[in-house]
């Protein structure tokens, strides 16, 4: 589409064209996604169960339930947020170098890549996701970490949705104090 404002109309549309066929195959496969989620019965209850997390859409559904296989390999959520890349690292070198804290990035990029729209829908919509949004900003915390804190807390919350087989109650998540 970035190649779309050439002079040559012959250019224009085969351009166009092939930005046709790659949305009609883009349609294609996420309707044979929802099929595959729809026909099978544990996938269709665990994706019915993220649906009430709010923030939470289909392709986050999706893409949690392939990368993670339903968390069957996972004993605890911050294995999970690890796996991703979500984790805070330190950056320290003896006892004369420290720097800034930042996430590990050396998990699952497809995820902490799919996970960032949510955790912005989440802010406004999600209450467990808003409270914490509120405490980073009132400590002056910057966008960066607190887009990341809040992806880790949706991920949290998207673990406990699953282990625990129970819809998402905003009770549960909600820290006191």
């Amino acid at each position: 589409m970035n190649r779309e404002p050439v002079e040559n109309p012959r250019v224009i549309k085969s351009i166009r064209s092939v930005v046709e066929t790659l949305d009609n195959e883009i349609e294609e496969i996420a309707k044979l996604i929802r099929d595959h989620i729809n026909n099978n019965p544990d996938l269709k209850h665990k994706s019915d169960l993220l649906r009430t997390i709010p923030g939470v859409g289909d392709v986050t559904i999706e893409a949690v339930l392939s990368e993670v296989n339903g968390f069957e390999k996972f004993t605890s959520a911050a294995q999970v947020v690890s796996y991703i890349g979500l984790s805070p690292r330190e950056k320290s070198s003896g006892s004369s170098v420290r720097g800034k804290a930042h996430i590990c990035k050396t998990g699952n990029r497809r995820l902490r890549k799919v996970l960032f729209m949510p955790a912005m829908v989440a802010i406004q919509r999600n209450p467990a996701v808003k409270a914490l949004y509120d405490r980073l900003k009132a400590k002056s915390k910057n966008g960066f970490i607190i887009a990341c804190a809040c992806m880790r807390k949706l991920m949290h919350i998207i673990f406990g949705v699953i282990k625990s087989n129970q819809p998402f109650d905003p009770c549960l998540h909600l820290i006191k104090g």
